[in-house]
């Protein structure tokens, strides 16, 4: 089986790809960082023996995700399972003092470059009668939080294109599955503090999170249900953390 993921230089996508990589699933990896792509690649590829094409491109555009999709080789045509992981979060204000930049890279990035991916891979999907769409969500988007404005809203978006996908693909038998992760220790904090290390930190003071291979065992579980099982939606959380806002720090 082949699964496409995108953001997989770093954190939740990286880790998945290892954990597919070693259940022997060949891996389409996208991101932007090419040396990090080409690393990873050669590490799989060595390590587990199986066949892994690397594409270096900026998700937010539809201009090159179309390029991308539109130009694989005819053995990487087949997409079993698409991860919809590229994504961040930038800044923390609140919405009357917030930085237009930021919402533009969130919203092109979280909304935008998922839609873009998805309306490439889908209809390869449907042709086939088969695929599954792995949306990485998050807490926020079932939850708002003081300063999580915009990125709150388009994991608000996440979640309910989730649930359009899995209404307006339900015939074609194409899966659909909405992961929500809590806090979750990766590059995350550090892009939403634009490099601070020390409030970068902070969310994870006093707790354990989760770690980006939590959350790609939660995704490999979803997709290796039998045919006729899906799991729609799932939340999975550190046990220090109860919602988007309570924590029991030590």
């Amino acid at each position: 089986m082949t699964a496409l993921i995108t953001g997989a230089t770093a954190g939740i996508g990286k880790a998945t790809a290892e954990l597919f990589a070693s259940h022997g699933f060949n891996l389409i990896i996208t991101g932007r960082r090419e040396e990090r792509l080409a690393e990873l690649k050669a590490n799989l590829e060595k390590t587990h023996k199986i066949e892994v094409l690397a594409l270096c491109f900026d998700v937010r555009s539809n201009v090159f995700v179309e390029k991308a999709i539109n130009s694989l080789p005819e053995n990487w045509q087949k997409i079993d399972i698409l991860i919809n992981n590229a994504g961040l979060a930038v800044g923390l204000n609140h919405v009357q003092d917030g930085v237009i930049d930021d919402w533009e890279r969130m919203i092109d990035a979280n909304i935008k470059g998922l839609l873009y991916i998805t309306r490439a891979v889908s209809p390869k999907m449907i042709e086939q009668g088969s695929g599954h769409i792995v949306n990485i969500c998050s807490i926020a988007g079932k939850e708002v939080y003081e300063n999580g404005n915009v990125y709150c809203a388009t994991k608000h978006a996440v979640d309910a294109l989730s649930k359009a996908m899995r209404i307006d693909m339900l015939r074609y038998g194409i899966r659909v599955t909405n992961i929500c992760p809590g806090a979750v220790e990766t590059e995350f904090s550090f892009v939403r503090f634009k490099g601070d290390k020390e409030k970068a930190a902070q969310p994870y003071k006093g707790i354990k999170p989760l770690t980006a291979a939590d959350v790609a065992q939660a995704i490999l579980f979803a997709v290796s249900q039998p045919r006729h099982v899906c799991i729609n939606d799932l939340v999975i959380m550190p046990t220090a953390q109860a919602n988007s806002r309570d924590f029991y720090r030590e």
